[in-house]
């Protein structure tokens, strides 16, 4: 796991992490020392640097017609564009979830880059907030000299990124790790691989009442050639196998490097192969030596499970990712199970593997320790069963998965009408509803996702679900 302390600030913009001694010019110092006009709209305030990265870049405060702005200086060796592909490769990836280039201007040896300022990145975000409220140690700390990151977290105010009720994401979590991949649907789209995806490249900026996530780097900065392959310990930690080895490099490890963050968002700051001193060894020997932390979040553990396997033919697209039951939120969740109740009848093919299940999703290994019959009115309490059956059109099967669907579908369906008592005991509509079947029935929802996947993905109404 690459630590946040040692690449404070370069990463932003999506530089490699070796910091050696910059370049410079005759032509860099103006007559005042501490800035530098370049063009007619850029100025570069020298003696504000936020970070350095590799090969001479550093990045700068500055403002383009006079807007605060980073100015990302890039030797002029380092760039492979001519200036119209710059401008067309800037023009192509314009998303609300990719960090703004506002222009490119040259000198004799440098191109400097203004780009959108952020407040913080990603690490640096769940780092504030994980410190002392993580039930996991985080593998990563961050100095915070300038004050910076404190200023922030005030500006912010009382910010959950977790739940407090179960450690799950919050909806600003959630929000900012679909913003992320909004992202990567964008560049992917656009033909583009962004190839050193990691919390650092994931500029959080506050916009209006809430923050929002951007990913920074579009691929303009050359890549080490193949004959000059180093990369620092830092980039590797995210890397795909791959990459690490080799191997043939498609727009599948950017989804790699996605599983390795959104693990690392889940669980407050950890790395689903180890912590920074085994992980980079992890990765090449397919050792997930941090998955135990997600067992009990279904939804997660198939999603990250997925998109960190070491053949890449066999990682999702980012497309199906923004899609996965992992963001979708109470409303779409209760629906789906109520739509595939709906679909299943009594004796048909689905139905029958619906309740092959029933042994996962009732649990049965943790149930014969208690001695528990197999039977989900256990879980349930009895009032709600004894009131919702006046509403059903035939008794329930209480060892039946589809009668459980059933039983949701019909509880959703008549929410509005149940006794005041009832609806204290689930909750409210929806959060509610979703929180009270997801803690008696975890695994549930990810089952029956599975099930229509390999079904009904192509039938009209569960579209919606995948598209």
């Amino acid at each position: 796991m690459p630590n946040a302390a040692s690449s404070r600030g370069i990463e932003w913009f999506g530089t490699n992490e070796h910091t050696e001694e910059r370049a410079t010019s005759s032509l860099e110092v103006s007559s005042d020392e501490n800035q530098r006009q370049i063009g007619k709209k850029l100025l570069v305030l020298l003696s504000k640097e936020i970070g350095q990265g590799t090969d001479g870049t550093i990045v700068y405060e500055g403002f383009y017609e006079n807007r605060a702005v980073a100015v990302k200086r890039i030797l002029q060796s380092h760039i492979k564009l001519a200036d119209k592909e710059i401008a067309n490769l800037i023009e192509s990836v314009r998303s609300q979830n990719i960090v703004k280039y506002h222009a490119v201007e040259r000198d004799i040896n440098f191109i400097y880059l203004a780009l959108e300022r952020c407040d913080c990145n990603l690490d640096e975000l769940i780092q504030m907030h994980s410190t002392n409220s993580s039930q996991y140690e985080p593998v990563s700390t961050q100095h915070n000299k300038d004050g910076r990151l404190e200023k922030f977290k005030n500006k912010l105010g009382d910010v959950k990124l977790w739940k407090e009720n179960n450690g799950r994401p919050s909806p600003l979590l959630q929000k900012l790790m679909r913003d992320m991949i909004s992202g990567l649907v964008v560049l992917h789209n656009s033909h583009i691989v962004h190839r050193d995806l990691k919390p650092e490249n994931i500029l959080i900026i506050q916009e209006s009442s809430t923050i929002c996530a951007k990913l920074s780097d579009m691929g303009i900065s050359r890549r080490l050639s193949e004959n000059n392959f180093s990369l620092s310990y830092a980039a590797t930690g995210w890397k795909a196998p791959e990459q690490l080895l080799r191997g043939q490099q498609t727009s599948a490890m950017d989804l790699f490097s996605l599983g390795c963050i959104l693990f690392f968002c889940i669980t407050r700051g950890r790395h689903p192969f180890g912590d920074h001193d085994e992980c980079v060894g992890n990765i090449e020997k397919n050792i997930k030596r941090n998955m135990y932390m997600i067992e009990d979040f279904p939804e997660a553990l198939h999603l990250i499970s997925s998109l960190i396997r070491a053949n890449p033919e066999q990682r999702p697209k980012a497309n199906e990712v923004l899609h996965h039951p992992l963001f979708w939120d109470a409303e779409k969740r209760l629906s789906f199970l109520r739509d595939i109740s709906d679909r299943v009848s009594k004796n048909s093919d689905i139905s029958k593997v619906l309740e092959s299940t029933a042994d996962i999703v009732f649990d049965i290994e943790r149930m014969c320790l208690v001695n528990v019959v197999l039977r989900w009115n256990k879980k349930v309490h009895a009032q709600i069963i004894t009131h919702i059956l006046t509403y059903a059109k035939e008794d329930y099967k209480f060892t039946s998965v589809r009668d459980l669907l059933r039983f949701i579908g019909d509880m959703l369906n008549h929410y509005r009408q149940l006794p005041d008592d009832i609806q204290i005991l689930v909750g409210s509509l929806y959060e509610g509803l979703d929180d009270y079947f997801t803690r008696r029935f975890p695994k549930l929802l990810i089952e029956v996702y599975k099930i229509v996947c390999t079904h009904c993905t192509q039938e009209e109404h569960f579209k919606k679900y995948f598209n």
